[in-house]
């Protein structure tokens, strides 16, 4: 009986274990010729979508090619893709310091008020800094001069207005909408005596939907808001320029009440110690101000049609919450440093390496008076940068927070013939580059043609010609 049993096993193994054979060999083929076709129907169906030219895709230079996958950087391991970058290397051991991941116990509700003291030990926990700071023998001497004080930034008030938030603070009867600060240098009264004059009148100023109609202390308040203007200024060398100008400066101040001015030496890389200044005095001085205009003092500002754009923007809804981030202005993205030598915005790439964060052009710039508060408490975690506004943006990014583009600030001018039209200053917030002489006549135009151009609309993206 037993060997019946194991005659007839044998012969159903031998006839069964071809059939399995067989049907796992189908089950193979199978799947590999769906999957072929699969495949081949997706690189198929991907290089007719890329020949419509409707979707690109676009693979940076110095990555690995494949043909399904997202490129791969080289240097995705790489962590230290900016060595031997002295601002970097510096910022890096800031960021770290601060970083909620490396650090999960610290608390960041309010900032270590030993910063300075932070800001001083980040070179000494770069190990390799005295190599990197060699290579800056053959640099400019205005970058070396930076460099060797950029972990400075508590220089005292020299002027500053009658502990008021700038010029202008008589009389109002609700809070402030627009402070005006204007980045000014000493020997330029003739720019701030035509700012004065024209668009850079403080007290109540209205707004084209005042002057478009309207009666009675209400409609005032719809159409205008008051404002305040005050010049931001360090201290110029009297020896090169000749001439001692402080006791003159005094005597703008005791007559205008609208200069501030710290101790330390004005110069186009120290333009970013104005902005961390002002926005400490800000803080301290100007709590109820809706909005800051940060701009230079050779442009011209289209005072009324300002106020009513940021009377708009208190009117959205959320508004509140917006404010937050608020800042609009003629954004510049993904900027390359200047390598230019003999530019004056040149950064050597021992000094800094990457592209620059998004951000709006120094020119002219709105943001508000809570984001101003929030760039003071960020702008302490931060290194100074000899480009002001690229400043400006690196603070906006640890904040979280990106600027706004606005076509109505032209930081590079008008576009071909556009300034030729009648009513083209109707149409635009600031732009960039106007002598006073000039700032004097197109505020007299802009009058004069108040009542021709009423129903000019800003710039915009779609229609810039409007």
């Amino acid at each position: 009986m037993a060997r019946c049993y194991c005659r007839w096993r044998n012969v159903l193994m031998c006839l069964c274990a071809p059939c399995i054979l067989m049907v796992l060999l189908f089950t193979y083929i199978t799947l590999m010729v769906c999957f072929n076709m699969t495949v081949t129907t997706s690189t198929s169906g991907t290089a007719m979508l890329l020949r419509g030219a409707e979707i690109t895709h676009f693979i940076a230079s110095g990555t690995y090619r494949t043909n399904f996958l997202a490129p791969l950087p080289k240097t995705f391991w790489d962590l230290h893709p900016h060595r031997g970058a002295v601002w970097n290397e510096l910022q890096l051991a800031i960021d770290r310091y601060y970083n909620p991941i490396l650090s999960p116990k610290r608390k960041y509700k309010r900032l270590n008020p030993m910063y300075e003291s932070l800001l001083g030990q980040s070179f000494s926990t770069v190990g390799d800094l005295d190599t990197s700071m060699s290579k800056f023998a053959n640099l400019p001497q205005r970058m070396l001069e930076f460099v060797s004080h950029m972990h400075q930034r508590d220089y005292p008030i020299l002027i500053q207005p009658n502990m008021t938030c700038g010029a202008g603070a008589k009389e109002e009867k609700e809070p402030p909408l627009l402070l005006l600060a204007i980045k000014t240098t000493g020997m330029n009264f003739e720019n701030r005596q035509a700012i004065r004059q024209s668009w850079g009148q403080a007290g109540w100023v209205a707004g084209h939907k005042r002057n478009r109609g309207g009666e009675g202390e209400g409609s005032e308040r719809e159409g205008g808001g008051y404002v305040r203007r005050v010049f931001l200024l360090g201290k110029e060398n009297h020896k090169e320029l000749g001439v001692d100008i402080s006791e003159l400066l005094f005597l703008e101040s005791k007559h205008y009440g609208d200069i501030l001015q710290w101790d330390f030496r004005d110069s186009f890389f120290n333009l970013t110690l104005k902005d961390v200044l002002f926005w400490d005095w800000f803080s301290r001085l100007c709590g109820r101000t809706r909005f800051v205009f940060k701009g230079d003092d050779d442009i011209f500002v289209n005072t009324p049609a300002m106020i009513d754009y940021l009377q708009d923007q208190l009117q959205k809804p959320k508004a509140h919450s917006v404010m937050r981030d608020f800042m609009v202005g003629d954004v510049i993205g993904a900027a390359i440093p200047n390598r230019v030598n003999k530019s004056k915005y040149f950064v050597p790439d021992s000094f800094y390496k990457g592209l620059y964060p998004a951000y709006a052009g120094g020119g002219g710039v709105v943001y508000s008076g809570l984001l101003t508060k929030r760039l003071n408490h960020i702008s302490k975690r931060v290194h100074l940068f000899p480009i002001d506004d690229v400043f400006v943006g690196m603070c906006m990014v640890r904040l979280n927070a990106y600027p706004t583009h606005n076509p109505a600030f032209l930081t590079f001018d008008f576009p071909e013939k556009e300034e030729e039209e009648p009513c083209a200053y109707h149409t635009i917030l600031v732009v960039h580059k106007r002598r006073p002489s000039q700032v004097l006549k197109l505020w007299a135009g802009l009058n004069e043609t108040q009542a021709e151009c009423w129903n000019a609309t800003l710039r915009n993206a779609n229609n810039k010609k409007n």
